[in-house]
């Protein structure tokens, strides 16, 4: 098998992983294509130093490593768009009955996903990458480790503490507009 083809085979199946790892780093839809398209250049480009293992957590790795790159270069402060994983998910429920169509059940979901959203954009990034990677991406601790470039022990805690931050944000009352 020639280098694209395996490139490919132990990469593409990860695409969506790593574009939905850039997004919520850096809280832009076109700003994670641009940095994963580039994180998956630069890792066709050192694909040769890849020596087996897990591809998924050296792919992410790079993402990652791509994201706080880009997130460094830019100076400025970033215009933060809402993801809505109703609205922007790729996957659709089979289990949905109609009544999950009901307008008021809708309208329910919508403002919980976007108060669940809100809190997580709120956690830090070190915390909030942690979480992502391990509740979105069911990404073991090791991988997670491998990833980030610390500790199993650490993932754990930084995990325990994203998981209070965001019970402390959740439980606490909705302001009113």
């Amino acid at each position: 098998m020639d280098r694209t083809r395996r490139f490919e085979a132990a990469t593409l199946p990860h695409l969506n992983s790593a574009y939905n790892l850039a997004r919520w780093l850096l809280r832009d839809e076109h700003n994670a294509q641009d940095v994963v398209q580039e994180a998956y250049l630069r890792a066709f480009r050192y694909f040769d130093s890849f020596r087996g293992g897990n591809a998924r957590a050296w792919i992410m790795g790079i993402v990652r490593n791509a994201c706080f790159s880009w997130l460094r270069a830019q100076s400025h402060g970033l215009e933060q768009l809402e993801f809505d994983e109703e609205r922007d998910g790729d996957l659709m429920d089979p289990t949905r009955s109609p009544e999950d169509d009901n307008p008021a059940t809708l309208l329910s979901r919508k403002m919980e996903s976007g108060r669940v959203n809100a809190a997580i954009q709120q956690l830090p990034p070190m915390f909030r990458e942690t979480l992502i990677l391990r509740e979105l991406e069911d990404m073991s601790y090791e991988e997670i480790a491998q990833i980030v470039g610390i500790p199993i022990g650490t993932v754990m805690s930084r995990l325990s503490r994203a998981r209070r931050q965001l019970r402390t944000v959740l439980s606490a009352p909705e302001k009113d507009n």
